[in-house]
């Protein structure tokens, strides 16, 4: 079948628009996460995982040296390390959103410090609760738009490369780890209820994102379905699916389009199929598990 390339679509441009578009709702995102580990994390002493949660351990020892050594500084330098890491793994793209979400989170950390007023008062399970509800409506909105704020991913990222170990398994295990360092500084008691935070948290951020699904299939039909699949093969760097297909109104042959996306991608499929063909139709189901070239070993 032969194909009839259309211009080029600069998915590159799309995407640095809606970056710049969504920095704001990335900036409360960070903002609203650093009150919440002001407010209810530090000064309790819950370290619910990640670099935020070594920070906090951090802090604490220093503290009772004798000196401070500010939570938001911390991440900043810790995340700027982890990054350079694992630069080549991500590109230019990542690096940029990434430096975005933890140099935002840090800075407004420290900004909120010493005007905040910590709550919980001994009761750690206040501190727990609403600091894992809050921290992660921040973190889901930024995530929503496709920043992250470095920490366990990063860190994962780096073991899996080495080990080839599951990624989202070894952020569950970094967390758990941090929290489980946090016992000697604080308390067993503080560690267990930094946990229950970190699971509170999760689950927050699942739904603000839109669900705890991890992908999205994509069908896509279009007469310019070879222009579509070109641009999200080749510019968005995702595999596609031509499935055989025929309108039994029309009786015309019209293949369809199957591709599988993370769901951050989902919004950029939208504007690229929108470019080429306004009038497509275009239907998006969730996704439990994705295996295969470029998602999950099978057997995982």
């Amino acid at each position: 079948m032969a194909r009839h390339h259309g211009a080029p679509i600069d998915v590159r441009r799309l995407v640095q628009s809606k970056f710049v578009r969504d920095l704001p709702i990335v900036a409360a995102g960070c903002a609203i996460a650093a009150l919440a580990v002001d407010m209810f994390m530090v000064p309790n002493g819950l370290a619910a995982g990640g670099v935020t949660g070594l920070a906090t351990i951090i802090a604490e020892l220093t503290r009772r040296a004798g000196f401070e050594l500010p939570v938001g500084f911390q991440t900043i330098v810790m995340n700027a390390f982890l990054l350079l890491l694992v630069w080549r793994t991500g590109g230019a793209r990542y690096a940029v959103q990434t430096i975005t979400g933890f140099v935002l989170f840090g800075f407004f950390t420290d900004l909120f410090a010493p005007f905040v007023v910590p709550l919980g008062d001994g009761d750690l399970m206040l501190p727990s609760l609403w600091g894992g509800i809050i921290s992660g409506i921040g973190y889901g909105l930024v995530f929503r738009c496709g920043v992250n704020t470095g920490g366990s991913d990063t860190v994962a990222q780096i073991i899996s490369r080495k080990t080839s170990l599951p990624v989202g398994s070894t952020v569950m295990a970094i967390d758990v780890a941090v929290c489980a360092a946090s016992a000697p500084v604080f308390s067993i008691e503080n560690a267990l209820y930094a946990a229950l935070s970190m699971v509170l948290m999760g689950y927050v951020i699942d739904s603000v994102v839109d669900g705890s699904d991890h992908r999205r299939a994509a069908f896509v039909i279009s007469d310019r379905h070879g222009d579509i699949a070109d641009d999200v093969m080749y510019e968005m760097g995702r595999g596609v699916t031509e499935i055989a297909a025929r309108g039994v109104w029309s009786g015309k042959d019209r293949p369809m389009l199957m591709i599988i996306l993370d769901r951050r991608e989902v919004s950029i499929l939208k504007t690229v199929v929108a470019e080429r063909d306004p009038e497509a139709i275009v239907f998006i189901t969730d996704v439990t598990e994705a295996f295969g070239e470029g998602f999950k070993e099978l057997g995982e």
